[in-house]
């Protein structure tokens, strides 16, 4: 029988920016097929058509982004489906709420995810940091991502604990097309490893990032994880299916390994 996509015994739900494909287009590469990617969009003011943005984009947007009702109902909308858990694609306004705000974020969106069970990309890397056993941790953030935006970041994750011994935008043309494994991974290279971290997250969504990871770990020796890769490997946990997660094998160490809680 000819896979038509309609067994698929995994469906997320995944809440993207309008204008951008990168989470679903790194999510889908991942996943295997007994699972399939599901989008619901928002609009995000800091993004034109064709994904152009701005070479820093602005922090009220990111604001924005969260705030009800647009989130509310586009969750909502695609918790309709049936579904097995859903993901928030979009990392900077964690950043922006910091750790309450986000806490606060999940309750208010519970009543409208009909149960199933929710992420995000903090609340994912944070899980997969534990499963690692990293506590020493470097965060490349999207180059569009400013300053005040990536020191809010390493705040976040220091509020947890985490020893942040590098953060910063990556010095890569801020344009999500001219983004690739190849020159992500020079950048890391040469940037980033001096700094000995136990894992580095590759943040931001709508960066080009997973091709990276196997390569860089095989070649430096620490994990590597990335804002599509930890919200694929939570949400199939969160999903119960860890022996989904167990199967895919090319996309980093962080596979093989299961959420601490």
């Amino acid at each position: 029988m000819i896979n038509d996509g309609w067994d698929a015994g995994i469906r997320i739900g995944v809440v993207v920016p309008h204008a951008d494909v990168g989470p679903e287009a790194e999510l889908q590469a991942m996943a295997p097929a007994s699972v399939s990617i599901h989008g619901s969009r928002i609009h995000f003011a800091a993004m034109r058509a064709g994904g152009e943005m701005d070479e820093k984009i602005p922090h009220d947007p990111v604001r924005a982004f969260v705030e009800p009702p647009y989130l509310d109902q586009a969750v909502e909308l695609v918790a309709a489906s049936p579904l097995n858990v859903l993901a928030l694609g979009f990392t900077s306004s964690s950043y922006v709420l910091k750790a309450k705000g986000e806490a606060e974020l999940y309750e208010r969106l519970a009543p409208v995810t009909r149960g199933f069970p929710i992420t995000g990309t903090t609340k994912a890397a944070r899980a997969a940091f534990h499963a690692l056993g990293a506590r020493k941790i470097a965060i490349v953030n999207p180059p569009w991502f400013d300053d005040l935006l990536s020191e809010q970041g390493a705040d976040y994750f220091r509020e947890f604990g985490f020893d942040v011994v590098h953060h910063g935008p990556c010095g890569l043309p801020s344009n999500q097309k001219a983004i690739t494994p190849t020159n992500l991974s020079a950048w890391i290279r040469t940037t980033v490893a001096e700094r000995d971290p136990d894992a580095v997250l590759v943040a931001g969504n709508g960066i080009r990032a997973v091709g990276t990871i196997k390569p860089l770990e095989d070649e430096l020796g620490f994990n590597v994880v990335t804002a599509n890769q930890v919200l694929m490997w939570h949400a199939l946990h969160l999903a119960d299916a860890a022996h989904v997660a167990a199967e895919i094998t090319d996309y980093g160490h962080l596979f093989s390994t299961t959420p601490k809680s």
